[in-house]
């Protein structure tokens, strides 16, 4: 199942062959053995379902509750990753779901866990605009705005277009579109902040990706530190000798 499912007006914001897809839904899912929810919008809602949601946009597990449902979230999703479950369900069955209930095997880090700038935030050193110097040398994203250190995908690492890239190595941080309500959680540019755990209006973080941003705050915390230091060895070990004032005997 792919999109969200417009609920509102009795399922008319979407109808192909007087037939809504709220029923399309129910009546595909009747002889299913388990649902796969293809997209942010099939699996959480998505844009559809963002404030104020005005078709009534629900997401597949709002509908179908007698069935197991595979979310693969993403928007869109990565196709070696649609591509994947459907071959391991086919093969071995139910794979193990996390608690979004998306395929742990491609949903079990977060994009900063695996993310190549990953060294650039233990360091501090982080881009503030996205043409400054830190831009132009690949520093972190963070503090503009990447959603990276909570949003759970393999996009680091299976990246886009056979491997080509992903949105990070393109120079743009991660929006979170893989996880629940990412568009109503604060501006795509406001940076997280995480030594409080918390997105921008206060949903809480995932115990293990608090924890890897408080972390991450503070290495780089003490790199700023450790900077400043070596700045001021390196300008005291420059500068003359203290001159001594001269007096006759």
């Amino acid at each position: 199942m792919d999109g969200a499912v417009p609920m509102g007006a009795g399922g008319a914001y979407c109808v192909a062959a007087g037939q809504s897809a709220v029923d399309d839904l129910r009546h595909a899912a009747q002889g299913a053995a388990a649902v796969i929810a293809v997209g942010t919008c099939a699996a959480f809602g998505g844009v559809p379902y963002a404030a104020p949601n005005p078709t009534g946009a629900v997401p597949v597990s709002e509908v179908i509750r007698d069935r197991p449902i595979i979310n693969v979230s993403g928007c869109p999703p990565i196709p070696e990753v649609m591509t994947g479950v459907v071959v391991y369900y086919l093969s071995f069955g139910m794979p193990t779901l996390d608690r979004q209930g998306r395929p742990l095997t491609f949903y079990g880090n977060t994009i900063h866990d695996r993310c190549y700038r990953r060294p650039f935030y233990d360091e501090g050193r982080f881009a503030h605009t996205f043409d400054d110097e830190g831009a132009r040398n690949g520093w972190c994203l963070y503090e503009l705005g990447c959603k990276g250190p909570v949003t759970y995908n393999a996009c680091a690492t299976l990246k886009w277009n056979q491997g080509t890239s992903f949105p990070i190595q393109s120079g743009h941080g991660c929006l979170g579109c893989s996880e629940p309500d990412f568009w109503d959680k604060g501006g795509f540019y406001r940076p997280l902040p995480a030594a409080t755990g918390h997105w921008p209006r206060g949903e809480v973080l995932g115990g293990a990706a608090l924890g890897g941003a408080v972390v991450g705050v503070g290495a780089a915390a003490l790199a700023r530190s450790r900077q400043h230091a070596v700045a001021k060895s390196a300008k005291e070990a420059s500068s003359p000798p203290p001159r001594e004032d001269s007096h006759e005997h």
